[in-house]
């Protein structure tokens, strides 16, 4: 069963930066596709970005392309978030997710598509 963990949630003004980490046990082979997923009090879990294996990407639409960019470590099954030019906006628990089936092109923006969720780690940017 794979497992993933979040960590570099937290507090940081607007206009900061915070790297988040997202670690893989349960699996030793690299995941398909590794992502991130962000949901604010009271608003719908959003897709933020994703990764697979040979590194395309996808990122949501708006205003977070340009200020995160994901990566991913296949070698230790980790992806990241490094978040800049945070806004209050932006405040949210962020959720890990990984993809466990092989797939052709790009992967998916809809959460449904991500076989397995972290716990997840808010971030919260202070205005």
């Amino acid at each position: 069963q794979v497992q993933l963990v979040e960590s570099g949630g937290g507090l940081v003004q607007s206009g900061g930066s915070l790297r988040l980490s997202c670690a893989t046990s349960g699996r030793t082979s690299s995941l398909p596709a590794m992502g991130w997923f962000r949901q604010g009090l009271g608003k719908e879990r959003e897709f933020v970005a994703a990764i697979t294996r040979s590194g395309t990407t996808l990122y949501h639409p708006d205003s977070m392309k340009g200020r995160f960019t994901i990566s991913r470590d296949n070698a230790k099954n980790t992806v990241y978030l490094q978040m800049t030019s945070l806004k209050p906006e932006d405040t949210a628990v962020y959720y890990c997710v990984s993809r466990g089936d092989s797939f052709f092109g790009a992967p998916r923006p809809t959460s449904s598509w991500y076989d397995y969720w972290g716990q997840g780690t808010q971030v919260t940017v202070s205005s």
